[in-house]
């Protein structure tokens, strides 16, 4: 199966650059608008047969154009919202609260599992919840899907199980808003990613704190 995370259109979370992460979240931006109408265009050459979105407004709304061009409904599972901040919830992604909250994800990724975001989920009830929904598109016999999910956990699940991305190389490398990694694979025989951010759909805008690389030294 070819399965394409797509990160929302910018949000008005990510101009404050706040760790905005529970439901419902918050909507996109007059930009992020424009950028959930690129992605028909920036897509044009997948053949796509499932489109998935998360419980949150902003995967919803950027799913919403593609799905209309293909003719497709907006399948929308909790599975693949994004890592919950727990007690670090709608506090700057610049600040340590920020840097605690990425180094946890990519902590997980690294196989440290058990570990819990203070107040929140642990890597593997985080890793469980979106394996579930991989699989579901997989058992639905789709050739291609697109999931509409959120930066810190589509760097974080595609470090863990794809076979080519490491932590270092999901911690360094940004997912600009409607960024996409591309992947393929099975849940049985595991996952090859194809493309990292290799379709940007609009000029960048600031993207906030789950998009950005992580400074390994920082506090």
């Amino acid at each position: 199966m070819r399965l394409l995370l797509v990160r929302h259109g910018q949000t008005t979370a990510n101009l404050d650059y706040l760790l905005d992460t529970a439901v419902p979240g918050a909507g996109l931006t007059a930009l992020g608008e424009q950028q959930a109408a690129a992605l028909p265009a920036a897509l044009a050459d997948e053949d796509i047969d499932a489109i998935y979105a998360s419980t949150l407004i902003r995967t919803q709304r950027t799913a919403a154009p593609l799905a209309a061009a293909r003719d497709l409904e907006v399948l929308v599972r909790d599975g693949i919202r994004e890592v919950f901040a727990g007690d670090l919830e709608m506090l700057r992604g610049d600040t340590e609260a920020g840097h605690s909250y990425m180094k946890t994800v990519f902590a997980w990724a690294a196989g440290d599992t058990e570990l819990r975001m203070p107040g929140g989920e642990s890597g593997a009830e985080v890793l469980a919840r979106y394996d579930s929904v991989v699989a579901e598109a997989a058992d639905s016999g789709a050739g291609a899907v697109a999931m509409v999910s959120h930066g810190a956990v589509i760097r974080m699940w595609t470090a863990a199980r794809a076979a080519n991305v490491d932590v270092p190389f999901a911690a360094a490398h940004p997912l600009d808003n409607t960024g996409v990694v591309v992947l393929e694979g099975t849940p049985e025989s595991g996952w090859k990613a194809l493309s990292w951010a290799g379709a940007v759909v609009t000029p960048a805008g600031d993207s906030g704190p789950a998009g950005q690389a992580v400074d390994e030294d920082a506090p």
